[in-house]
């Protein structure tokens, strides 16, 4: 699985996933990479999808599990950089309503100030 973080500072880490799927066949892996690249100390985090062509539902589950963990540490998750049909996808599941969405992960790591 392609995925890397950086720290963008004000304790924010922004995790950028570069594979074309996030579903049955790789939550698993995402799940644990996610768990060693953010620790147990960090809130605030903000996930770059601009590769993610498709997810299906686990992969939501997956990215719903991870804005649960946060928030019970009074943190929050921001998704960045949809492809349109992720971001459709997310419409049509009401998880727009979820999720705090940006266009990218400047404007992300900005909405947590």
């Amino acid at each position: 699985m392609e995925i890397s973080s950086r720290d963008a500072g004000s304790d924010v880490v922004v995790i950028a996933l570069r594979e074309a799927n996030l579903d049955a066949s790789n939550v698993r892996e995402f799940k644990e990479a996610v768990q060693a690249l953010v620790g147990p100390a960090a809130t605030r985090v903000v996930f770059d999808l601009e590769g993610v062509k498709f997810i299906d539902s686990s992969g939501l589950g997956a990215l719903i599990s991870c804005l649960r963990q946060l928030n019970a540490r009074r943190g929050d998750l921001r998704l960045c950089s949809l492809t349109p049909t992720v971001q459709a996808l997310l419409a049509l599941m009401r998880m727009n309503r979820v999720f705090q969405i940006h266009a990218d992960p400047q404007d992300a790591v900005a909405s947590f100030d």
